[in-house]
């Protein structure tokens, strides 16, 4: 590897694959334009609604290649026509599908071909040579039912001479105003490199008030005269009852409310709860727009979040666009990575390959075995035994 620090001024060309609404490509965006130093040259996803929203708002029109059957040769061909130069060092960023990895799936994970796009990911980063490899993908990419898919992708890496650093990170320690853990890996070629770390301690998370405080109020199914984003659902009747029986500023569900397996099941705590203003938000997930599937509901209004939201919750910027149908917005939200933590991540990725912030023999942060089953489980069981606290305790 070329030792970029020696030189005055390096520009990194950047390439994401499975790069969805652009929440990973955001970052690096941002600060390439900040500095100079990144440049975003091509983008890969066969969701054309994502892609859209990805063209809207970083002028980059992605290819709409199926990563699952890409050859390398094509992979290179378009990267050149989306402006890769060769003389420029090369990032790949990506991160592939990751419901197949979901604790929460009846399917065997180990049949769900979205589990194998992960060491696809792998083979198509390594053939491109690139100087650095970096993935976000969910915590139970690394609970021993899927250590195997994970320890492909390593193994594609080791191989490859890279030098992989890992780990499980909070978001809500990167300034991003929601729990959100998340499986991240750097690799690098000729260094080891090190994984950010987080800045802010539990007392100083920012909020859901932070994020959303200050939006006008709505009623369910209407759509603000100001911001066609803040947009929210047109709920049934029968959801709206639901709703209003729940207290205020983090309110559950009250027993005997609404369906009854709700009462039969441990693992339904929390559907039909409000989020707490002075804390941050549960994970935003692709289904965080229905009230029945988690702790989605307004602090004090009756309905369930709208898509401004959803995506200041996840870390967008309030101008930021969503394209494409009402659901599938919140889809590409809850699918994304956060922008607060991508711009994070890409200031300390600028950091290690400038030679800056790291030393010869930097501190290995990989982890070499699963140490729990299910991340997710872990923590709904700690939520049901203690409500207040949603720190992991690894089984």
């Amino acid at each position: 590897m070329t030792n970029y620090s020696d030189k005055p001024f390096t520009t990194w060309d950047v390439v994401d694959f499975f790069s969805g609404c652009g929440g990973m490509s955001y970052g690096f965006h941002t600060v390439g334009e900040q500095t100079g130093q990144f440049r975003m040259v091509a983008a890969f996803d066969n969701d054309r609604h994502a892609n859209a929203t990805y063209r809207r708002n970083l002028g980059i029109q992605p290819f709409a290649t199926d990563i699952a059957n890409a050859e390398i040769n094509e992979i290179e061909r378009l990267m050149v026509l989306g402006g890769r130069k060769k003389q420029n060092p090369l990032i790949v960023i990506g991160c592939a599908p990751c419901q197949g990895f979901s604790s929460h799936r009846k399917k065997d994970p180990r049949k769900d071909g979205r589990n194998s796009l992960v060491g696809k990911f792998g083979e198509i980063a390594v053939g491109l040579r690139p100087d650095a490899i970096i993935m976000e993908n969910v915590p139970d990419l690394l609970a021993r039912k899927h250590w195997s898919h994970y320890q492909n992708f390593l193994n594609i890496l080791n191989d490859n001479g890279y030098k992989i650093s890992s780990g499980i990170l909070n978001f809500a320690e990167f300034g991003v105003p929601q729990e959100r853990h998340r499986a991240v890996v750097i690799a690098a070629k000729g260094f080891q490199p090190s994984m950010p770390s987080g800045f802010l301690g539990r007392d100083a998370f920012r909020t859901v008030r932070d994020a959303i405080g200050s939006l006008p109020p709505l009623k369910a199914g209407e759509t603000s005269v100001v911001d066609v984003m803040h947009q929210t659902s047109n709920h049934r009747p029968s959801t709206l009852e639901i709703i209003r029986t729940v207290p205020k500023n983090g309110g559950s569900r009250p027993a005997g409310v609404g369906p009854a397996c709700l009462d039969r099941v441990k693992g339904f705590y929390d559907v039909y709860g409000r989020l707490r203003w002075d804390r941050p938000a549960v994970t935003i997930t692709a289904r965080c727009r229905t009230p029945s599937c988690g702790r989605f509901v307004h602090p004090e209004q009756d309905r369930g979040l709208s898509v401004r939201e959803a995506g200041l919750l996840q870390g967008f910027p309030s101008d930021f666009e969503f394209e494409g149908p009402f659901d599938d917005k919140f889809k590409q939200v809850g699918n994304a990575v956060s922008p607060i933590f991508s711009k994070r991540l890409a200031g300390h990725v600028l950091e290690i390959l400038s030679g800056k912030g790291r030393t010869v023999e930097q501190t290995k942060q990989t982890l070499e075995r699963p140490t729990f089953k299910s991340y997710s489980g872990s923590i709904a069981r700690l939520k049901l035994k203690d409500p207040d606290k949603v720190e992991l305790i690894a089984e």
